[in-house]
């Protein structure tokens, strides 16, 4: 496991990231409907087309796998460069989720979080967050952890 990692950042990374992951899996193959209609807030469900329900659970296949990603690499290694890489991928795709999310959204919608649904305070606020302590870490905010223990040994 990444022990390296300061208790914060360790937490979010190794735990809270990945249930989040598990839950964006389960969620489309328990309802797809109300998983598709709910990535826009304030859209009811409508009958799904084979497009939106394909989309739906691909969607959730790639949360699956983003889960798989972070438990394999994050407790398989104790290489700071490799954790490091992972996480600058993570930062550069939390960008780009919370653009897409954006985009789509329109500022009026993404800016207004008292009508967020379940699915916005994921795809807007968790993504957030997780890109916060990212860049917290990244620029070493949590301290120097690995060059402290490399001393403690010297």
């Amino acid at each position: 496991m990444a022990a390296f990692l300061p208790p914060f950042p360790r937490l979010v990374f190794t735990i809270l990231e990945p249930l989040a992951c598990i839950g964006g899996y389960i969620a489309p193959f328990l309802d797809t409907a109300s998983f598709a209609a709910a990535q826009v807030p304030s859209i009811t469900p409508t009958p799904l087309t084979s497009t939106t329900q394909i989309l739906a659970l691909q969607l959730g296949n790639c949360y699956g796998l983003l889960a798989l990603i972070c438990i394999g690499v994050l407790y398989s290694t104790n290489e700071p460069k490799v954790v490091r890489n992972y996480l600058i991928a993570c930062a550069i795709a939390d960008i780009g989720h919370i653009w897409v999310t954006y985009e789509v959204l329109g500022y009026a919608n993404f800016v207004d979080v008292k009508s967020w649904n379940s699915l916005a305070w994921g795809n807007i606020g968790f993504t957030l967050f997780l890109f916060a302590t990212r860049f917290a870490y990244l620029a070493g905010l949590f301290g120097d952890r690995i060059n402290a223990s490399v001393k403690k040994r010297a």
